[in-house]
Order: C-alpha cells, then structure tokens, then sequence
C-alpha cells in the first residue's frame, strides 16, 4: 500500500488515477509521496519515509529541490500540462496592452448614469482605441511548451515572431512554425520587437534580466509581457521605463505593492494557469508521474534528478539514487554477482551531481543486501520495486 499527502487541493479528476493500492494520509510524515501546487515547502523537514513530490504544475520555487536530490527525493513537475491556458492569457495580454479595453470599460462604468452616454461615447472613445497586433513583431524569450505555443499562434494571427532560446531542445523545435525567426542574441528581440514576452523558469542567471540595460535597447512604446516569474523583471527599472514613455505598457500576472495600481501596468492575479482544464491536465499528470515512480521506478519530468525509464516492473528492480562519481556501476554489478544475483536488464542516467540507476533482476532479493548496497559510499537511496506491492 502506497500513501500520499496532498499539500494542496489536487483535482479530483487527477486523485481518480490512484488505485486501490493508494491511501491518502493526514500526516504528511506518514507519506511515500506528496502532492503539492503552491504550498510552501522550503522549509520543511521530510521523512525518510518519503520517496517523491510531484508538483502540478511547472514552476518549482517552492520546493527545496536540491534538499530533496540530498536525500534521495524525487520531485517532479508537470512541464506543459498548463501550457494552453498560459497561451491564451499572453493572446489576452498583448489585445488588452494594444487596445484600450480595461480604460474604455472602466470609463462606461464611471458614465453609466448619463442619459447622453451614447453621444458621449462617440466624443470620447477616440483615447481607447490603440492599435492592433497583425503585423506588429512579437519577441519571445523562451521556447519551451509556452513559447512554442504562443509563437505558432502569433504567427496564426498575422504577427511577425521573433524567438530567442539558447537551449531549444528537439522537440521544441520540430513544433515550432518554421516561420518563426530564431534568434542568437537577446538584444535582437530588445531592438527589433514592438511586443516582448517572457517564458523562461526563475534561475540564478534570469533572475532581473529584464534590468535598465535591457530596456534600454528596447524600442520606444514597446509591450511587455510577464506572465512567467515576478523576479524575471526589475520592476523599478520597468516603472522608469513606463514613466520615460519607453514601456507602452507592462502586464504581469503577479501583483505586488511596487506595480499594483500604478499606471501603464496592468496587473492580472496570477490567472495564467488557473483555468479548469489546466488543473485538471496538471493534476492527472502530476498523478501519473507519482505513480510511475512508485509502481515502476521509472522517472520522468524530474527537475533534480535524471529521467530514465525501464517500463512497467515485471519485478523485482532495485533503484539506486547514488552521486554521479566514477565506478559505481561496477561497484553495483560487482556486489550483486558476488551474492549470487543475475542482472536481467539495466540502465543508469546521470544529472549533475546525481545519478540515478535501475536494475531489474530474475531473482527476488533480500532487504539485507539492500541494505548493504545502501552503505556504499556515494549511495544516496536504494529500494526494491515490486509488482505486487
């Protein structure tokens, strides 16, 4: 029996996945996996009990990551799973940062008890009107499952797309329209984009790349669109940039005192990814990944550790979480022959400073010789997975 603890409201939709192999727990100390969206887990203490965090949805800042590689948890995320929904919003983003909508509704509510308001409307809908995106050139920073997205629809709406990616992996870039510029240089989406959005994860090196510099090379009256991380933009560098009549407008979907209010920004509650149909892909994925793991060892969508999968368990398969240093493989098949073991299948991906192994046997194997294999050293975590369990 496998439990889990679900640190936030998980759709059901998604919780249905579980069999009846699966128990949800209370405590959290009790659980083999947990289930999280935006609880705040920097600071937790996790038992040894726990095997995995399954994250639904893509960002990951509120998980010690590393803390958890440390210790032999998997944490995993659901890249993707909410993409469309981001789509549309950044659709939304760019009509509302063009035209006037938010000023015009607004100004017919203020309006609306004057008996002459359609007269009025026509004297004073001229200051809402703006200007329409076919035909404007819209950089993308970031090519991932949003930015692929938002770019091919771009393109479907007569813009002229600028992408900018130095890590475009394959698949991204088989999905991409191939009328999609792709870029080198950053400062090429600066200097030629009318619109610029942002679709990179919050690291150490784009933390406030979006800085005077920056905008600085940007054209005048240009867009800007974060819907990805608050900390990707220098919100005081984008408010001198609005108050100098660089920035057209800023939309942003996470509100704070520096920008809520202030003009020449909209500010969207964090709407990006909360519709239905993107809680309900992120749970239904978070959950399958979970049990994967679980039931089979088999990682994928892990942002601390390998993805490597050997299929559905015909059992028994030992997983070994270990350093990614020189001679363990050997270290493994060495001992394992020596006690008599034979090695039906294997394989070993390596992340970083962390491997991670997967050895199916023909014989069932004893808890003892896990333990042994657990005490060498550079051996972060080792289990048997079992069909049956």
């Amino acid at each position: 029996m496998y439990k889990y603890k679900c640190m936030n409201p998980i759709a059901k939709i998604g919780l249905n996945n579980f069999t009846d192999k699966y128990e949800a727990v209370d405590n959290v100390d009790d659980a083999d996996g947990i289930l999280v969206r935006s609880a705040n887990m920097l600071e937790m203490d996790f038992s040894d009990n726990l095997l995995a965090i399954a994250r639904a949805g893509a960002g990951v800042n509120n998980i010690p990551i590393d803390k958890c590689a440390g210790k032999g948890i998997v944490v995993f995320n659901t890249p993707g799973a909410n993409a469309n929904g981001v789509k549309e919003m950044v659709l939304a983003a760019m009509l509302l940062a063009s035209r006037d909508i938010i000023g015009g509704t607004e100004w017919v509510k203020a309006n609306a008890g004057d008996p002459d308001i359609a007269k009025l409307t026509e004297k004073s809908k001229k200051k809402f009107a703006g200007t329409e995106i076919f035909g404007k050139k819209l950089g993308i920073i970031g090519l991932g499952a949003i930015g692929v997205r938002v770019a091919n629809a771009a393109r479907q709406l007569g813009m002229e797309v600028y992408g900018y990616d130095p890590y475009l992996s394959i698949d991204a870039a088989w999905r991409l329209s191939s009328d999609v510029k792709h870029v080198t240089n950053v400062d090429d989406i600066y200097s030629k984009c009318d619109i610029i959005t942002i679709h990179v994860p919050a690291l150490d090196s784009t933390k406030g790349m979006v800085n005077e510099s920056a905008i600085s090379k940007m054209k005048k009256g240009v867009i800007l669109i974060n819907l990805a991380r608050d900390i990707l933009c220098n919100e005081a560098d984008v408010l001198a940039g609005i108050n100098s009549g660089k920035i057209r407008k800023y939309v942003t979907d996470f509100p704070n005192p520096t920008i809520a209010g202030h003009d020449g920004c909209i500010v969207i509650p964090h709407l990006g990814a909360s519709t239905e149909e993107s809680e309900d892909n992120c749970a239904v994925k978070a959950v399958l990944e979970l049990k994967d793991y679980l039931e089979n060892g088999n990682i994928n969508n892990s942002v601390n550790l390998p993805n490597c999968d050997m299929g559905v368990c015909a059992g028994p398969r030992l997983a070994i979480i270990h350093k990614n240093v020189a001679n363990m493989i050997s270290q493994f098949t060495s001992f394992l022959g020596n006690a008599g073991y034979n090695i039906k299948d294997m394989s070993n991906k390596s992340r970083g400073d962390y491997a991670y192994t997967l050895i199916d046997l023909e014989d069932e194997i004893e808890d003892a010789i896990v333990s042994k294999i657990e005490k060498i050293d550079d051996v972060i975590r080792v289990r048997i997975v079992r069909k049956d369990v």
